[in-house]
């Protein structure tokens, strides 16, 4: 597989805020371009543009692919077809410039004083990109979570530059429970007595682990769904041994009572991550998420997709209360009032949020049909009450 790891310097680079910084972007590369078969993949909250191939080093962010299970030769986005692009978002801490780079004015990181970052300026920021590597146009933009949210904002401000639209576990917009969630978050940051303000980084600084912790096992547990927590769980104890070498504060008046799997799990899960993620960066791209909104600007969310002339696949889990199947549905009727050509795929899975990356078998054949063919062909079911078309059988199958 033919790939690229690179840094591209994007030069002054203003945000929605009004603000301006020099903007470099991180970026990988896979396959070989031909004019028409470019196909980005945004990625999630705290993904990088590694999104495929070989684990590596911790010096470079983020070391496991994230999707290398769904795009790579032979795979449903299959690089010996497409040029895949991903790019890291600004805001991250995996190679494009965000709170942890650093001032040029003052040669000390930017910390809180970095803009405010939204999914349009992620959007914008792609854009350029491919403007910069002079590849274009899109044959699809594909994202899960809030780089669906990414992949919509690419149908709404760039419609003609996108032919087909995969939307994945995501929606127009983040609920209240999602972003009562998030706000709990970013007050475990905020309030980390190391912190600082956002100014924690040098040698004599204390990073913010403990608030970074907290905010990152809340997310996993919306990460899940009630049956596979109990399915992976139970209250199964894991023994107070395992609590000895728990990335855990000590708790004297929890001595009597066990240390459960779960609680083992989110340790574990917050252990690892605060060892590769920003605090700062947290806090941004949250507040990216939280903020947007489909319709902004525009009346509803039919009127923002109206000038989308392309194919969408919108896809969901059953599992999932994160971005859920309602939420799904509302978006694809929002594509067909549109007059977007689009196919709503429902998968029946109790692996909650997570479902898009640990089920590739489910998710990987739909992207590769609609990638192929789109939406043609698909049949409408007349015991189906919903006013937008399923997908066609063949997106089922393998």
């Amino acid at each position: 597989m033919n790939r690229t790891c690179d840094v591209a310097d994007l030069g002054t680079f203003e945000f929605e805020c009004g603000r301006s910084v020099p903007l470099e972007v991180a970026y990988e590369t896979y396959g070989e371009y031909d004019g028409d078969n470019v196909v980005l993949v945004c990625h999630a909250l705290t993904g990088s543009a590694h999104v495929t191939g070989p684990s590596r080093g911790e010096t470079d962010g983020q070391a496991a692919a994230w999707w290398s299970d769904v795009v790579g030769p032979g795979k449903a986005i299959d690089t010996r077809e497409y040029f895949v692009v991903c790019a890291n978002v600004p805001g991250s801490c995996y190679g494009t410039t965000g709170p942890a780079s650093i001032d040029p004015e003052t040669g000390d990181p930017y910390g809180t004083d970095f803009p405010a970052v939204t999914v349009g300026d992620w959007t914008r920021a792609q854009a350029r990109l491919l403007d910069h590597l002079g590849v274009g146009p899109l044959h699809a933009v594909v994202g899960g979570s809030v780089g669906g949210m990414n992949v919509l904002e690419w149908a709404k401000r760039y419609p003609e530059r996108v032919d087909r639209v995969i939307p994945v576990a995501t929606a127009a917009r983040l609920d209240p429970q999602m972003m009562a969630i998030d706000a709990i978050a970013r007050r475990a940051i905020t309030t980390d007595e190391n912190w600082n303000g956002g100014e924690y980084y040098g040698e004599e600084q204390a990073d913010p682990d403990d608030g970074l912790a907290v905010a990152r096992q809340l997310g996993h547990v919306s990460y899940l769904s009630k049956d596979s927590m109990d399915r992976k769980f139970g209250r199964r104890s894991a023994g107070r041994a395992a609590l000895a070498d728990a990335f855990a504060p000590d708790d004297p008046a929890g001595e009597f009572f066990p240390y459960r799997e779960v609680e083992s799990y989110l340790d574990y899960q917050a252990e690892t991550f605060v060892e590769r993620f920003d605090a700062n960066s947290y806090l941004y791209l949250t507040r990216a998420m939280d903020d947007y909104d489909l319709s902004s600007g525009y009346d509803s969310d039919a009127d923002a997709l109206a000038g989308f002339t392309g194919e969408a696949l919108v896809v969901s889990f059953t599992g999932d209360w994160h971005f859920t199947v309602e939420q799904a549905e509302r978006l694809s009727a929002a594509f067909e009032t549109a007059g977007v050509d689009v196919a709503n795929h429902v998968v029946e899975s109790d692996h909650g949020h997570d479902a898009f990356l640990v089920e590739p078998e489910e998710v990987g054949p739909p992207i590769r049909d609609f990638l192929a063919a789109g939406v043609e062909g698909r049949a409408v079911s007349d015991a189906d009450e919903r006013e937008f078309a399923p997908v066609h059988a063949s997106l089922f199958g393998d």
